[in-house]
């Protein structure tokens, strides 16, 4: 199976719950970023320079926990900054898991190896390495020589102790796509559990002349996907169908940011994960005071060439749910 069975009952467990109880808006993963420090400045990430006067500050373990049960999504994925500097990872990872929560631990992987220890293995965690080529291209978005010959350190050592994990791959205006192949061949001789795809995304913390250089229009993403589906299909990849399908050009879905909000140190941050208008102090005051059908290439101007995952791959998901035949090839890719 793609993805563990106990994910699987857990989260339509809770859309056929939501559903039935007439919701139209309900979050399926909460993006928790305890902290925005990082122990790498990498050309493509925004974090560190959009929360530098906060970047030494952390949200409590307490913060962290309350976040979660406050916004009740079944899915949890841990970010920053790098959520292994977090003092208390492994105990937040611990009472996440108390609860019932799927737990990604999205990690550059350069202390995987290192603190293993803190973590026991488990159906509900995966650790998920960010890796965008192999070890020249790597480590030149990374900033740093050493960065993909530690954090596939860090996926053998994670992997031996009987961990899943899985990778996050950027694609970049400047990806080689044959390079993708032979790193995700690599990547599977190294028994991981899957692979997720995203294109380049811009947005303003990043910084004009690296938005130049790296980000894709609209139709520059439909164009390198249509390559990208066409020589990854062989792989075990967990970007969705339906959700590649958009990528492709093939088919149109809705922003739906509102599943997928993120709590970090200065409250819930909105828009989206990737537009910051403000923060606000709770989830509902997120959820009620956002006009989310603006939000989108056709509505927002910022959103014109977004085809970000966090905000597309939770509409493919209730997509799946409005069309037979889409929930039929969806239940089949899951099998898979």
């Amino acid at each position: 199976m793609r993805f563990p069975l106990s994910l699987t009952r857990s989260l339509t467990g809770y859309l056929v719950r939501n559903r039935l109880a007439g919701r139209r808006r309900f979050p399926l993963v909460l993006m928790l970023e305890p902290l925005h420090a990082c122990n790498l400045a990498c050309a493509g990430c925004g974090r560190v320079r959009e929360y530098a006067d906060s970047i030494h500050q952390t949200l409590s373990l307490e913060e962290c926990v309350a976040a979660t049960d406050e916004c009740k999504a079944p899915v949890v994925s841990i970010c920053g900054g790098e959520p292994l500097i977090y003092p208390e990872i492994g105990e937040l990872v611990r009472r996440l898991v108390e609860r019932n929560k799927h737990v990604y631990v999205c990690t550059n992987g350069l202390l995987l190896a290192k603190r293993l220890d803190r973590f026991c293995p488990s159906s509900r965690v995966c650790f998920n390495v960010h890796l965008d080529g192999m070890e020249a291209s790597h480590d030149a978005m990374a900033g740093r020589p050493g960065v993909f010959a530690q954090a596939t350190a860090g996926i053998r050592a994670a992997k031996n102790a009987g961990f899943r994990v899985c990778t996050n791959t950027t694609i970049y205006r400047q990806t080689d796509l044959h390079e993708i192949v032979v790193l995700f061949e690599y990547l599977s001789l190294l028994g991981v559990d899957g692979f997720l795809l995203s294109p380049a995304y811009a947005y303003e913390a990043v910084g004009p002349q690296a938005g130049q250089t790296l980000f894709m229009t609209r139709d520059e993403i439909h164009e390198k996907f249509r390559h990208v589906r066409a020589l990854l299909d062989r792989f075990q990849l967990m970007s969705s169908p339906i959700y590649l399908d958009f990528l492709c050009g093939q088919r149109e879905l809705p922003c739906a940011a509102w599943a997928n909000p993120t709590r970090n140190i200065r409250g819930w941050k909105g828009p989206c994960y990737l537009i910051t208008d403000t923060h606000y102090a709770s989830y509902r005051e997120l959820l009620e005071a956002t006009d989310w059908d603006r939000l989108g290439p056709a509505g927002d101007p910022r959103c014109r060439h977004c085809l970000v995952h966090c905000g597309f791959e939770p509409a493919a998901v209730f997509a799946a749910q409005r069309r037979w035949r889409d929930a039929v090839r969806m239940a089949v890719w899951q099998m898979r």
